[in-house]
Parts: C-alpha cells; structure tokens; sequence
C-alpha cells in the first residue's frame, strides 16, 4: 500500500494518526493512505515565511519565470510517472493529457509572460505614472510586490496535477511561497508531482511545502499578507468562508466551486450544418472527459425548441458509442468516477434531477460495467420539457456524466435560462450569426466567467467549452465562487499588493527602476548607442543639435511617400482645419527627422529598432520651426545572454522647448 507523505519544513513525513484510506477508482481496493493528525503546520508556515518567501523576494521575476520554465521541463520528462499512477483516478490516456501535460503547459505559459510582459525586477509596474502636480515633480504610480506571507491552495481531487500548477505558477512567479493541501483521493498523483519538483532541486528551500491530509489549524494563523485558494464544492467553499481568523484578518480568499455550465445551440445551427455537428461533438465531450468531473464540464444543454428531437437522437447516438471500461484500456473512451463514495453522490443527485426530467439515454444498472467494483457509471442524458417550471436543473450539480437537455423559444428565452443557473464557470454557444453571439453576450456575460463561441470559422483552432487557458481568465460569479484565476499577469497580481506610490520623478524612478519624464538625466560624452547594452543606465541621455524644418523638406516628403494630405499641401483648407494653424510638417516626417539626428550610423552595439509604443503628437509643425530629441534609457530588460531589450523615452520639443511629439523607442542592444 503507497503511504502518501507529506512535505513540511523540509521533510519528507509519512501518514500517521489520523491517516484516510484511499481506494482505486478502477477496482475499489485500498491502495495508499494519507493524513498525519500531528503534521506540524504552525512550524510549516513559519518555514515558508522566514525561508521560503525571503529567498523567493531576493529573485526578480525573469529568476522566477526561467525558474518555472525549468521545472516544467523537468515535469515533462518524468511525466510516464504521473501517467501510470493517475490511471487508478479512474482517468484514461487522454484524461492524462488533460490534466498533466494541461498543468504543464500551463507552466510554460506563465514563465513566457513573466520574460515577455514582466520587468526583470522586483518590483511590478501596474499602469503609466500619473502627474499629480501642475509642473510634474509630483507624480504618483500603482506598483505590485509579492505579499510577505504564504498561498494556502485546497485543491479538487478530479486534476491533482493541473489544478495544483495553475495555482502553484503564479504564486511563484509572483513570489511567493505555497503550502499545497490536495484532496486526498488524488492525493498520491499530488505526491509524486511534489517529489519531482522537489527532488529537481530548482526550487528554493520554503517555497513549496505538501499536505497529504487535513490542514489542522492552519487558516486560525493566517493574516493580511497570506492568501487562500480554493477549489471544490459550494458547501466546502462557505465552510471556508465562515472561518472568523480569515474574516477577521481580511485574509484573501479566493473560491472556485460548484458550476452549472451550460451550452447553447444557436438557432441557425440546424441539422446538416457544420455547427450542429459541432455542438454534439463537443457536448458528447464534455460530458464524458475525466467521467465529467470537470468544474467546466457542461451541465445544461439549450437547444431551439424545433431542434430539441434532434438533439437529442444525435447525442444518443453519440454517447452510445463511448465505451465505458478500465482506463487502462487502449480503446476506453471513459473510465471510473474517482471512487464509489463520489459515484454514490452522482447517483443520488441524478435521482434528484430525475424529479423534474426524464432520463433518455444511460442506466447506471444496465451497462457494461455495471457489475464492477469499481466507481464506474454510464453517460447520463436527460430531458427536461419545461425549464422555466423547474428548479432542481438550474440548482442540483451531478458531478459526473449527466447532462440535461432543454428547449427555449427565442434568444432571449435562452438568456434567460443561461441566468438561472445563478452564475457559473463557463457557457457556451455554438453559432455563426453574429447577432445571437452580441445578444446572449449583453443578456447573459454578467453570469459567467467565460463566454465560449464556436462555429466552423474557428473550430480547427478552439480549444472546446471546458478547456481553461491560462491565458484567460477562469472563476466565475454567483454559485460558480466569485473567484479568479489564470488570466495571464492577472493571476500574478492576486499573490500581490497593489500600493500607490507618490513622490517626485527622482523619488519614482529609484523605487521603479524605470525613468520617469522630469527625474534625473546622466549625460555622458560617449553616444549611447555606442555603448553595450550592460553600460547602460537608466537615465542616461542624450540632448541632440536643432533641425530647422522647411517648407522644400515637407514637399519632398509628401511627394516621396505619396502622403499629400491637405493639411501638409493646402495652405487655405489647412488653415481651416481647427488644429492646424496653416500647412504643417507630417509627423512621421517629425519622426524620420528625430531618427537622423539621434542615430549613430556606425556599426555597434544596436542590432535592430523593433518598434515604437505610445506615440503622441502634441503641437503642430510648420515650415521655420526646428526641432530637437532628448533621447532617454526609460528601461532595461534582458532577453538572453547575447542582448536585451532597451525601451528608450523619446522627447522631441521645438524652438521654444515646448513638446511636439513624445514616444518608447524599442531597440535590442548587444
């Protein structure tokens, strides 16, 4: 029998009093025990504060998101580990895909965005400064630090992989440390994730700690900068919620919980169009992934009442064909429940649903596992005539593979029906009419956490209704929690303290790292684009000669590059223009010009202009006036040991100092 460990204060601790038999979803023997009544979580939090967090504070979030991106590499190669002890959750191959490489993945895309959209520093950046004062030396900027306390994450036991590194890649991206409670029916695949990242030696000591088991009195401890996750059931979730040390703290909390997701097929999607076939492929789907113990998995199935007979034939037939059987078998479409205690619920639930629809396709006394000791069931379809009588549809969650059709009259009807189920994860809708996707949106976006539109534009490329992205958003309102997660740089935000900072330009720029407009400027003798990119500091400047724009120089461009706007050639129609006083240079002559005289043509440590942000042209131009560039290191960010990406601010002010034009040049720099 596997004794499930613990991982707390550095240790390795096995189950002791207090530990839970746990059963194989395929067989319903005992194969592991977990829990340990005397795990000492106060010491566990105290090792996570005072080691885990000082050590993961001292990196900068390139450290951390290369620090990922390793584990997760690390993760993909011994991920055949994971894969054979996940098949007794009941879960198949492809379930396996789902769940471990999905964590994985998700992984990866959390260490790209902390490169790509975080600054190699400690401190975030959140919005541009704002000025405060008439002159500018009083400036205020929202920054974003890592909290000083510890993530506590209770987990679902249906991804014990995925849904502990969706949670897990922010916190340490953002800095800080984690103390992972898995539930403990998947608790052994937890274990075995846990030991290889520990075992990589990747991470620093104190920033990931397990509990195989309860959490004792962990969340009395908690205060303002420590944070709770969790993910499970509506009940479990309030039980949470009722904590008076997290209430009484403020400490953060976040649910993700019950979830009666719904689909909806749009009224032009009929039978023979790509969109009905496509709404039953992804239902049939949904319902039967990971035995539909998905918080995403589609629960409520809408269809136009002149479809309901067709849709319900079509998935009939479809789920007739999933063959239920041990996960372990190649040609298994759906396995087991993770264990007859959850299979038992979905049976009494179905039975509640049962009051108010009629079961058409699946008897969970008359299939092919059916005589199994294992947590195995049938797909379940029913059939509710009337949903806006019934209640028990909109309210009871099977957590499994039931589904429930039912017929609405119009769009609105639709919404209306989408709204009942009192906020959920996820809905979908299956159409090409534009006008149906804009409608469900405006009546129903403000009860879900994702709107999912499909149609044969976009199906070769969609990811399907119950796939999560870490790249968007997953939470939503009402039943389904109120939370948040994922949602790329979002989900780094919740392990950190948004704080206003206010103070003069130089005060900002010292605590940012990045140069605000009116702060110190260094001006050395050598040109700044002659100098690698490690000689470069934030502040340094360069001030360039004056250009007198001419009247020849504003024809020449317009004809050279076929921009002939009026306001450049016609003296009276430009006059007349309320923003011109008179024919004025083009910008982008302005900027061509700014170029020439700040570039050094010299080959160097430059390697190529890459773009431009936040282009703004302030004052118009005319023939006589000049120009001039301040040219500024705004930012530094490193891409590889080769060069790094310098984000210059670009100033260009004409004869009497004032400002023109203002932008971000971007160049990379050996």
């Amino acid at each position: 029998m596997r004794q499930v460990h613990s991982f707390a204060a550095g240790q390795w601790i096995a189950p002791g009093a207090g530990a839970r038999p746990i059963e194989s979803a395929i067989t319903g023997d005992v194969i592991a025990e977990a829990g340990n009544d005397a795990l000492d979580v106060t010491a566990m939090r105290g090792f996570a504060r005072e080691t885990g967090a000082p050590a993961l504070h001292a990196m900068t979030f390139h450290d951390r998101a290369r620090m990922l991106k390793a584990i997760a590499l690390h993760l993909r190669e011994h991920r055949q580990v994971l894969y054979d002890l996940s098949f007794d959750t009941g879960a198949t191959q492809s379930d396996h895909l789902f769940d471990v490489d999905g964590g994985i993945g998700t992984m990866l895309v959390f260490a790209s965005k902390g490169r790509r959209e975080m600054p190699d520093a400690q401190v975030y950046l959140d919005g541009a400064p704002e000025q405060l004062g008439r002159s500018g030396q009083f400036m205020g900027q929202h920054i974003c630090t890592p909290l000083q306390g510890v993530a506590v994450h209770v987990n679902a036991f249906n991804f014990p992989v995925w849904g502990m590194l969706e949670k897990l890649a922010p916190t340490l991206l953002a800095g800080m440390p984690a103390i992972i409670k898995p539930a403990t029916a998947t608790s052994y695949v937890t274990e075995a994730c846990v030991r290889l990242m520990i075992e990589s030696g990747l991470l620093p000591d104190g920033a990931l700690q397990l509990i195989a088991g309860g959490t004792g009195n962990l969340l009395d401890q908690l205060d303002c900068q420590d944070v709770v996750t969790f993910t499970g059931s509506a009940d479990t979730a309030s039980h949470l919620r009722d904590n008076e040390n997290l209430r009484k703290n403020a400490v953060r909390f976040t649910a993700e919980q019950d979830s009666l997701n719904a689909t909806v097929l749009g009224p032009d999607a009929i039978p023979g169009t790509p969109e009905f076939d496509l709404f039953i492929k992804e239902t049939v789907t949904e319902m039967t992934t990971k035995a539909g113990q998905k918080c995403t998995a589609i629960r409520r199935i809408m269809a136009p009442e002149a479809q309901v007979e067709a849709v319900l034939d079509a998935l009939s037939q479809k789920l007739a064909g999933i063959t239920v059987a041990d996960p372990r078998d190649a040609g298994t479409r759906m396995g087991a429940l993770v264990s007859n205690a959850q299979k038992m619920d979905v049976l009494v639930k179905s039975d509640q649903l049962a009051t108010q629809a009629e079961r058409v396709f699946g008897d969970p006394e008359r299939f092919s596992m059916a005589d199994s000791p294992g947590a195995f069931l049938p797909p379940m379809l029913f059939y509710c005539a009337d949903p806006d009588a019934a209640t028990v549809v909109h309210d009871v969650e099977a957590f499994g593979p039931v589904s429930t059709v039912m017929p609405y009259r119009d769009v609105n009807h639709a919404a209306a029906l989408l709204n009942k189920g009192k906020g959920s994860l996820v809905a979908s809708v299956i159409t090409r009419d534009v006008h149906v996707a804009r409608d469900l949106t405006l009546a129903s976006a403000r009860f879900h956490g994702r709107l999912y539109f499909n149609n044969r534009d976009s199906m070769a490329e969609a990811t399907g209704h119950g796939a999560p992205l870490p790249h968007m958003v997953h939470g939503g309102p009402g039943r389904a929690g109120g939370g948040e997660e994922l949602g790329g740089v979002r989900a780094v935000k919740h392990y950190m303290q948004r704080t206003a900072i206010q103070g003069s330009p130089n005060i900002l720029t010292g605590i940012t790292g990045q140069w605000v407009p009116g702060a110190a400027e260094a001006v050395e003798s050598a040109h700044p684009f002659t100098r690698p990119f490690a000689d470069l500091n934030v502040g340094d400047t360069l001030h360039t000669p004056a250009r007198t724009i001419t009247m020849d120089d504003i024809d020449t461009f317009a004809h050279f590059t076929g921009d002939t706007f009026y306001a450049h050639m016609d003296e009276e129609a430009a006059a007349a223009n309320p923003f011109f006083p008179g024919r004025v240079a083009h910008g982008y002559l302005l900027l061509s010009f700014a170029a020439g005289l700040f570039v050094q043509p010299d080959p160097g440590p430059v390697l190529a202009n890459t773009g431009l942000d936040n282009l703004r042209f302030m004052k118009p131009v005319q023939a006589g006036d000049s120009i001039k560039v301040r040219l500024t290191v705004k930012a530094k960010t490193p891409r590889n040991t080769d060069y790094g990406e310098v984000r210059w601010h670009v100033t260009l002010t004409n004869q009497l100092d004032e400002a023109v034009a203002e932008y971000e040049l971007l160049t990379m720099n050996a």
